[in-house]
């Protein structure tokens, strides 16, 4: 709870530092200290947790419950936030002229993760919902200066507003059928009392979820946001944004509905499988290299949604190091991202020769998006799919995934080839300084740690 208020009191002080303070360069300092105190917090509730052995924290009636998961999930996204805003706060200053309010957003954003890592009332989960999404909507649109930027904001809002009319229609009918917004109490559905009215509401929030994880065939919105909006932000949504939906996802469906599964799994099962086929084999004739990364964010979502389909111990352990195996690579690949003018293939070509640091950095993280072993990319589909397998009826799925992680190894290694064995004079956009060196080393090297000792990673 501590850092919820603190994450707010974050994003107001970003608001008045975006007033008072005119320098760039310092907004962004700031930003970076504040949420290096948030960690701090949030680094400050685990080791109390720890301590404390009356096991989790509940606030407002049970409504929000901390327990050690939870809190864990809280530190590895605001330490990767912090990682977010020091590789590419530079690039966040040269979007527009409200810089601090940029970060205040983002801030808000970590409101809205906290929340759904540990709401235990279906309101609280539309609340996350939205303060999740909402800034997510303004940042799609801040770059003024590109139509395709607003027509993102634009088209999000619009998709965002319908899956949140399916999600609340999904919440009344479970309303209706039980009596109860509580998630503890939602288990009192069992297989040989569930009607139409709590099936169709379970469906509905699949649907609704499935949006905001850009699960097929809800996926509609996604490249076409993520290619508008500016690449930094990108990177952000497509990341954290991302994985917070799926934690509450997950908890949803464990907690409340692990008992129904016979009736929900096959359907989700689909759903996995159509995200997968989509997100892979559209990748694949993607000509600029931040579509295609906005494809491959939907075949991620794919292997996330295993976790869901699990209802075992190991898919929780697979969504954090997932979750944080994803993100740092994917700010990874961003941060060398925006540094080139030309977001094609082509425009890759040679950075090996001009920038050797820079494509070194860069197949790092295209290895692990692509799931090679030694990098947090492999470990976490190992996750995921050793808990399809643990749960034993999803088997054909398992064997279709490994089928679309062997498409999805074409796409990331034609940048790799790009890079290395092709002749070409990229441009930058800027110098690449010895900063930027030592930021995405430590990117690289916490991939690297990922895939060699997850265990670090992973809550006790």
């Amino acid at each position: 709870m501590k850092a919820i208020i603190a994450a707010t009191l974050i994003g107001v002080l970003m608001m008045f530092i975006s007033i008072s303070v005119k320098n760039k360069s310092s907004i962004v300092s700031a930003a970076a200290i504040l949420l290096a105190v948030l960690l701090g917090i949030n680094i400050w509730e685990v080791v109390t947790a720890s301590q404390n052995a009356s096991g989790a924290q509940t606030f407002f009636n049970g409504m929000l419950s901390f327990d050690g998961f939870s809190l864990w999930f809280n530190m590895l996204m605001t330490g990767c936030s912090l990682l977010f805003v020091l590789l590419l706060g530079k690039e966040i200053a040269k979007i527009g002229n409200h810089v601090g309010e940029y970060f205040a957003l983002i801030s808000f954003i970590l409101v809205g993760v906290f929340l759904l890592s540990g709401y235990n009332n279906l309101l609280i989960l539309f609340i996350g919902i939205e303060i999740l999404s909402i800034p997510q909507y303004i940042l799609a649109g801040s770059d003024k200066r590109n139509l395709k930027s607003s027509e993102a904001a634009l088209k999000y809002f619009l998709m965002g507003s319908f899956s949140t009319g399916i999600l609340l229609m999904g919440i009344a009918l479970l309303y209706g059928a039980t009596g109860t917004f509580d998630t503890i109490g939602l288990r009192m559905l069992q297989t040989d009392s569930l009607n139409s009215m709590a099936l169709a509401g379970i469906i509905f929030l699949i649907v609704a979820l499935g949006f905001k994880v850009s699960a097929a065939p809800m996926h509609m919105w996604t490249p076409d946001v993520y290619d508008g909006s500016p690449t930094p932000f990108m990177a952000y949504m497509s990341t954290i944004g991302k994985v917070a939906a799926f934690v509450a996802f997950l908890r949803l469906f464990h907690a409340s509905f692990g008992s129904l599964s016979n009736h929900w799994m096959l359907i989700l099962a689909i759903v996995t499988a159509a995200t997968l086929l989509v997100g892979n084999l559209t990748a694949v004739f993607q000509q600029s290299v931040k579509r295609m990364l906005a494809y491959s964010s939907i075949a991620q979502a794919g292997f996330m949604l295993f976790a869901v389909l699990s209802v075992n111990a190991i898919a929780w352990q697979g969504i954090i190091i997932y979750a944080v195996a994803y993100t740092v690579a994917s700010v990874g690949i961003f941060a060398v991202l925006v540094k080139l003018k030309d977001y094609t293939y082509d425009g890759f070509n040679g950075l090996a020769q001009k920038e050797p640091a820079l494509a070194f950095f860069a197949t790092i993280c295209l290895l692990s998006l692509a799931g090679i072993p030694l990098t947090g990319g492999f470990m976490a589909k190992y996750f995921v799919l050793m808990a399809a397998v643990q749960q034993g009826q999803v088997m054909w799925l398992v064997i279709f995934a490994l089928l679309m992680a062997a498409i999805s190894a074409y796409y990331y290694f034609r940048v790799i080839i790009a890079m290395y064995f092709k002749q070409g004079t990229p441009e930058l956009n800027s110098e690449v300084s010895k900063y930027d060196k030592l930021l995405l080393g430590i990117t690289c090297a916490l991939v690297i740690l990922i895939g060699t000792v997850p265990q670090f990673f992973l809550h006790n």
